[in-house]
C-alpha cells in the first residue's frame, strides 16, 4: 500500500476512536472521504484505504454510508431521473449539532440531507440547464448554490420550508465553487475568471446579496473553492492548469506545487486533511466515457493514488464537517 493514502481509514464520525494496530500498538484512522460517483449516481462515504486496495468493482466498495436521490421517494416530485443526473458535489456540514450532506447535480437538483436519518430536509430543482456545481449551508439554515451554465450564485430560503424556492441571486459567469468563511461571514464564490466575496444581508426569509470584493483569478477556468483547514481564512482554488492557495488578507494567490505537476490540471476538488495537511484531489483521467470524471483519488504530501475501477468520480472530499 502506498503511503499517500495510508490514512484513508475512515468511520462515520469526524473523530473515530483509536484502533489496535496489527502486531501491537495503536493508530488513529485518518479523516473520512466522501466521493461523488456519477456511474452509480451515488454519494459514497468510503470505509478505508485497505479496503480500497481490495475492492472488486463499484458494488463492492468499502461503503459505510451512501445516498442517492434515485431511491428517495420524498424527492419524487423533483424528477430525480433527470434532476439527479451527473451529481457534482458532496459536502459535510454541521448546524445546531446536526450533520448534513450538501449535494448538487448537473441535472438541476440541489439538496440538504440529514445524515442521521438519510432524509432530505430541503431540496429544489433548479432546472435542466443551470448545471449546479456546489452548495453551502448558512447559519440561518438557508443554502447558497452556484450554477456554472446558469451563471449565478443564489441563496435559497431553505429555512422557510423543505421546498422553498425563493432566493436572492448574484450573476457570476461559470460559477463553480462556494464557501462561507465563518470568521468574516463572507460568502466566497469562484467563477470562470473571478473570485468574489459576497455579503449575505436581509433576513432569512428575504436574503440580499451584496458584492464586497472581486479579484481576477491568476488564470482562467476557476473550478473548486475550499477552505485551507490548516490556515483558517485562506482558500484552495483550482483553475484550468494549476492549484492555488489564496490569502485574502493580502489578496495573494500562491501556486501550489504538486508531483507530478500534471495532476494539478483540471482539478475538480481539492482539500487538506485535518491534522496531516495531506491534499486530496480529483481530476479527469480521460480513460472512460465520462471525459470530466476519473476513477482515481490522488493524494499529495505524501503522494499516492487509489484507483477505483468502474467508478466515474467527480469530486472527493475529506468528510470533516468543515
Amino acid at each position: 500500500m502506498s503511503a499517500g493514502l495510508a490514512l484513508l481509514l475512515i468511520g462515520t464520525t469526524a473523530g473515530p476512536a483509536a484502533a489496535a494496530r496489527p502486531g501491537g500498538g495503536s493508530w488513529r484512522p485518518g479523516a473520512p472521504v466522501a466521493v461523488v460517483d456519477q456511474a452509480s449516481r451515488r454519494v459514497l462515504v468510503l470505509h478505508g484505504a485497505d479496503e480500497l486496495m481490495a475492492f472488486h468493482g463499484p458494488d463492492h466498495l468499502p461503503v459505510v454510508w451512501s445516498w442517492t436521490a434515485d431511491r428517495d421517494t420524498a424527492l419524487a416530485d423533483l424528477s430525480p431521473a433527470r434532476s439527479w443526473s451527473s451529481p457534482t458535489e458532496a459536502k459535510s456540514r454541521v448546524r445546531d449539532g446536526r450533520r448534513y450532506l450538501l449535494t448538487t447535480a448537473s441535472g438541476g437538483l440541489a439538496a440538504v440531507v440529514d445524515l442521521a436519518t438519510g432524509t432530505p430536509v430541503w431540496a429544489v430543482d433548479t432546472g435542466p440547464t443551470a448545471n449546479p456545481h456546489s452548495a453551502e449551508l448558512l447559519p440561518d439554515g438557508n443554502v447558497a448554490v452556484v450554477a456554472s451554465t446558469g451563471g449565478w450564485v443564489r441563496v435559497y430560503t431553505a429555512s422557510q420550508g423543505p421546498r422553498s424556492t425563493d432566493h436572492a441571486e448574484y450573476p457570476l459567469a461559470g460559477a463553480h465553487g462556494v464557501h462561507r468563511d465563518a470568521r468574516t461571514g463572507l460568502l466566497w464564490t469562484v467563477g470562470d475568471d473571478t473570485l468574489t466575496a459576497l455579503r449575505v444581508g436581509g433576513t432569512a426569509a428575504a436574503p440580499v446579496l451584496t458584492p464586497e470584493r472581486t479579484l481576477a483569478l491568476p488564470e482562467p477556468g476557476g473550478h473548486d473553492l475550499a477552505p485551507v483547514l490548516a490556515a483558517p481564512g485562506q482558500f484552495w482554488i483550482s483553475t484550468a492548469g494549476r492549484l492555488w492557495r489564496f490569502d485574502p488578507s493580502h489578496d495573494r494567490f500562491e501556486a501550489v506545487p504538486v508531483t507530478p505537476q500534471e495532476s494539478a490540471r483540471e482539478v475538480k476538488s481539492v482539500g487538506d486533511e485535518p491534522g496531516t495537511g495531506r491534499l486530496l484531489t480529483t481530476a479527469p483521467d480521460h480513460a472512460g466515457p465520462c471525459t470530466w470524471c476519473t476513477s482515481v483519488l490522488t493524494c499529495h504530501r505524501p503522494d499516492g493514488i487509489r484507483r477505483l475501477e468502474g467508478t466515474h468520480l467527480y469530486k472527493a472530499r475529506w468528510w470533516t464537517g468543515r
